[in-house]
């Protein structure tokens, strides 16, 4: 794993390329991967887009979020069919030629027959010059990365697979933590207590969840920090004010 440095704060954010996520056709599987994923390295995911499979959308997309972010991810794209157009316009977002890559080259020839590495296979060996390529352990087809920003796979199988390759290189920050506390009462009876305590402890994050059930309403109510012992003090501080009002 990459260098982690106490109290960092490292940043990324998620891009879903594709028209089938937006028209539905296709129900995304991997921003609830990547938020979990990104969790647990200590990288938080500040940002998610979806955006469909048009060139200047996507560089669009990605030179606003490299310029704000540690890290971009992204996923779709990369395949072997006409719209597969990702490694194109991160190619264009950077303004470098895309070209067939002798090492994503001797990586698809070798997994396929021979004969059998067509034209439409072919594409998915472009990669934007200067890129570094991801280790796809499933389907051979390599993901890359240029800057900051990591270019990977749709399909849930080959992103998780490439995930898993680069973890090792990506520094990484100050895990957040957290605590949950339920309370048996809805959340605007507890509201203007959760905000004196979030005043009393800038450096926590507190949200309230709303639950129903048969009519009746409940709420989980999650705490977060870096800090283990300003955690816990928030947290025994909603613990109380919930007792309070419950009575």
């Amino acid at each position: 794993m990459a260098e982690q440095k106490a109290d960092e704060v490292v940043t990324a954010a998620f891009l879903v390329i594709g028209d089938e996520i937006l028209s539905g056709r296709t129900k995304d599987k991997n921003i609830g991967f990547v938020a979990d994923y990104m969790t647990s390295l200590g990288i938080d995911l500040k940002e998610v887009r979806v955006v469909l499979d048009d060139k200047s959308d996507i560089a669009d997309a990605v030179n606003a979020l490299r310029n704000r972010y540690d890290y971009v991810f992204t996923s779709g794209g990369i395949g072997p069919t006409h719209d597969d157009i990702t490694a194109e316009s991160v190619a264009a977002a950077f303004d470098v030629p895309l070209n067939l890559d002798p090492r994503a080259v001797a990586i698809l020839e070798k997994h396929y027959p021979p004969g059998q590495f067509t034209p439409a296979r072919q594409r998915m060996a472009r990669i934007p010059e200067g890129a570094e390529l991801i280790q796809n352990k499933v389907s051979k087809a390599p993901g890359f990365r240029i800057g900051n920003v990591h270019v990977m796979a749709g399909v849930p199988s080959i992103m998780q697979a490439m995930m898993d390759a680069i973890a090792p290189t990506l520094r990484t920050g100050t895990k957040m933590l957290s605590e949950t506390v339920s309370a048996d009462l809805p959340e605007s009876r507890i509201a203007e207590r959760l905000a004196a305590i979030q005043d009393a402890y800038p450096d926590t994050l507190i949200g309230s969840y709303p639950k129903a059930s048969d009519g009746k309403f409940t709420t989980s109510i999650v705490i977060r920090s870096r800090d283990e012992n300003i955690l816990k003090a928030a947290t025994e501080d909603v613990a109380r004010a919930v007792a309070e009002i419950s009575g």
